[in-house]
């Protein structure tokens, strides 16, 4: 039997919407769908090596006998397939939803060239959440990522699903990734980077691809 699992992205949580869609969808199945917290140790001091310790923890808690399918969206997709690169063995298939590939590269359009020197500078940055919320972020949060690739190589069957519109994380980068990959397939979506006017084709799309529909 298989396990499966969610991952939300960055400056969300386990209760974010397009999380909990799923989880019921997935459910109407009769599949549990867990909504797995990122935001460890806190959103403040959150590192993709903390992540992925702390997603190592639960799959070794999980008592199962099948592999794990993970969704997981934009920093929690790029999350998803970095721990699938780190232990091929232990994942049957991922689905991700608009990853976020490649963010050192990024972030300084993201930040602003000015803002990114201060945040190095003084080793923490107030930066936007949702419902116009103001959090802390680390440095070490920088520090740590560019520990990792940018574009993690995946060897299990692999859907994108990416929004055309996407401003965050550029389709570019999906394109780029699905072309090299022929176990990795491509779906765009005219939407956005939330993809909240698509949740019924992304469930569908989803369920769809962990039940061997394609």
């Amino acid at each position: 039997m298989h396990t499966y699992a969610h991952l939300h992205g960055f400056g969300s949580s386990r209760d974010s919407s397009k999380g909990i869609y799923l989880r019921d969808a997935f459910a109407s199945r009769g599949i549990d769908l867990q909504l797995l917290d990122l935001n460890v140790p806190t959103f403040e001091r959150q590192t993709y090596s903390d992540i992925l310790a702390s997603l190592e923890a639960w799959d070794a808690s999980q008592a199962r006998n099948g592999k794990l399918r993970i969704s997981g969206s934009s920093m929690g997709g790029y999350i998803a397939a970095r721990w699938a690169e780190l232990h091929p063995d232990r994942i049957d298939r991922l689905y991700l939803l608009c990853p976020g590939f490649d963010l050192t590269s990024r972030l300084p359009e993201l930040v602003g060239e000015q803002r990114m020197a201060r945040w190095e500078r003084e080793r923490i940055l107030e930066i936007e959440y949702p419902a116009g919320r103001k959090r802390l972020l680390h440095w070490k949060f920088v520090d740590d990522a560019r520990l990792h690739p940018g574009f993690p190589e995946v060897a299990c069957p692999t859907r994108v699903v990416h929004g055309t519109q996407d401003t965050v994380v550029p389709i570019e980068l999906s394109r780029r990734y699905a072309s090299t990959r022929p176990h990795v397939s491509l779906i765009e979506i005219d939407d956005e980077h939330t993809l909240s006017e698509s949740l019924d084709r992304v469930a569908a799309e989803a369920l769809r691809f962990f039940e061997g529909i394609d």
